[in-house]
């Protein structure tokens, strides 16, 4: 709500449903997202502390208003993404890892449909149109 606060009181772009948006507003929209990508990337090796919360918060900010401008109730989506995510824990509790420490995906992983809570929102995809 916060996000289309600002979105309302700057004139951009807000959606209810979920839908496709021009290929010059989408490319703006990776943009922004790629840039502060940039930035919490930079600050996160370097600090302060409080500057990557800020890096990270607009992230936050600017992938909320990404989804807003094409209708997507991120959070619906974010829910579906964890409950997927849950899934590469196997039953016995057993974790899969990388050398790196990412958690990999199990034999009871669990793919996300995001697809499904999309049409939940009221997106219909442009093949059933």
């Amino acid at each position: 709500e916060l996000v289309r606060e600002f979105h309302r009181a700057f004139g951009l772009d807000a959606r209810d449903v979920p839908s496709e948006v021009s290929p010059e507003l989408a490319a703006h929209r990776g943009e922004l997202l790629a840039e502060e990508a940039r930035e919490v990337a930079e600050v996160s090796v370097t600090g302060p502390l409080d500057r990557l919360a800020h890096e990270l918060a607009d992230v936050v900010y600017v992938a909320y208003g990404t989804a807003l401008v094409h209708g997507i109730d991120l959070d619906a989506v974010i829910a579906e993404i964890h409950r997927s995510n849950m899934t590469k824990l196997g039953p016995d509790g057993q974790v899969s890892r990388r050398a790196d420490g990412k958690v990999l995906k199990g034999e009871h992983y669990e793919a996300p449909d995001v697809a499904a809570v999309l049409r939940r929102q009221g997106w219909v995809p442009s093949e059933e149109a």
